[in-house]
């Protein structure tokens, strides 16, 4: 029986390299880690609108504290860290390898012409998950990494200490550059998750003739609701500090 083990070793061991170099195993990857990101964003949102609630930051700091504090959420927040930087790698190197297979002439390239706006697409989803990596690395410096590491001034709520991220997300949503810079990264992030949402299931076989309109359909209500929710977040908050409503 040692011949067995011997033979089902290698191939054990070469299933997570091939996973993790073929273009399908990418494909793969970048479909579930997009999945997980996408379940994430809504409960992100529902926290964020928080901070719309004229209670002095009251509500919007105990929801951060719970959110990094809960060991649950601790967790799903590692994964979910994991899950960007290996979205971004895949795609970076899916994109790379397109580049490559455009470069080469014959039968590559005539399926690559032939594949017309996927490629395309493919293309631009590359340049628009670059600019939204930006983004994210902004994002959880001036907030996450503040919340973590940074000095924030304690408030009271309810006889409890909590860590004041309320009063630097406030400031920072004040500056009209900002909310040019947030509200415009939403915008990119809409079109990623409209294309990701359908190509995801795609990848993974769960489209069907009969499935595919609804499917299609939520894609399209998702990447316009949810970075619309985002995006209100800021702009609302402006508004209020020029006294617009």
């Amino acid at each position: 029986m040692g011949w067995i083990a011997e033979a089902v070793k290698p191939i054990g061991l070469s299933w997570v390299s091939d996973l993790l170099t073929s273009s399908i195993g990418r494909k793969l990857l970048m479909s579930l880690s997009g999945l997980f990101l996408i379940l994430f964003l809504p409960v992100h949102l529902l926290g964020n609108l928080q901070l719309l609630t004229e209670d002095g930051g009251k509500s919007f700091n105990v929801y951060a504290y719970f959110m990094t504090h809960n060991p649950l959420i601790k967790t799903i927040s590692y994964l979910l860290y994991f899950s960007i930087l290996l979205h971004t790698i895949q795609g970076l190197l899916l994109w790379q390898q397109n580049r490559k297979a455009r470069g080469h002439k014959g039968y590559a390239v005539k399926a690559l012409r032939g594949a017309g706006t996927q490629v395309q697409a493919a293309s631009n989803m590359a340049w628009l998950g670059i600019i939204i990596f930006v983004f994210l690395a902004v994002h959880l410096y001036q907030f996450w990494l503040q919340m973590k590491l940074g000095r924030l001034p304690m408030v009271a709520i309810d006889g409890i200490d909590y860590k004041d991220l309320y009063t630097p997300v406030m400031f920072a949503f004040q500056d009209v550059r900002f909310v040019g810079f947030y509200v415009s990264s939403m915008v990119i992030i809409g079109i990623h998750l409209h294309h990701g949402f359908q190509s995801s299931f795609q990848t993974l076989g769960l489209q069907h003739r009969k499935y595919t309109p609804l499917i299609r359909f939520l894609g399209t209500a998702y990447s316009l609701s949810i970075p619309l929710g985002f995006a209100i977040i800021p702009v609302v908050v402006y508004g209020r500090s020029k006294a617009w409503w």
